[in-house]
């Protein structure tokens, strides 16, 4: 069993001094991200990014002492909360500034109506015979309007992974409905 963590002097060295590290934070870290980010899914994401750099960081820092590491440590997870909620921030306003490029002025006539229904069927096809992932990642988006934060704690992926699906999904749905006719590029 490695030593714990000493209440005064430098951190122990080695990768099993390192795992005792993260036993001793984990729980008090994941409580003050979950209360900065108000998602405990989330909260578990900043941690382990911190406890990544921690890793990372752990060969050159030899010399921190307990309360140094533990000053670093809700440092590293602000800091990773901070970037989480402006890269959200980001998503949203691109997605609205896309939205807005998108709207539609006029309502269709009833002729375009049952040309914008037979659409809608193509495109519901198209979406049917794509890939299960990305296909419940494009439903959430598109249908249900949900941030990739959102949709990343439903999936149980990261927000990079519900990215490169949509736009992946994105990309073959606009394939498939032009291969079917029903958009023209």
């Amino acid at each position: 069993m490695p030593p714990a963590v000493q209440p005064t002097g430098a951190v122990p060295e080695g990768r099993g001094e390192i795992e005792t590290v993260i036993a001793a934070h984990e729980t008090p870290l994941l409580r003050y991200a979950a209360r900065l980010l108000n998602n405990a899914d989330l909260a578990q994401d900043v941690v382990q990014t911190a406890f990544i750099r921690l890793c990372d960081a752990w060969a050159e820092s030899r010399d921190w002492t307990d309360v140094h590491l533990r000053a670093w440590l809700y440092r590293t997870t602000h800091n990773a909360a901070l970037d989480l909620i402006r890269k959200e921030e980001r998503l949203k306003k691109l997605h609205a500034a896309h939205a807005e490029d998108c709207e539609i002025d006029d309502p269709p006539r009833q002729d375009e109506a049952l040309e914008l229904a037979d659409r809608q069927k193509l495109a519901l096809d198209a979406l049917a015979g794509m890939d299960e992932a990305e296909r419940e990642v494009l439903i959430l988006r598109l249908q249900q309007g949900l941030s990739y934060m959102q949709i990343a704690a439903i999936t149980g992926r990261s927000e990079g992974n519900v990215g490169c699906l949509i736009s992946t999904a994105s990309k073959e749905l606009a394939r498939r409905l032009r291969k079917t006719g029903a958009v023209v590029s």
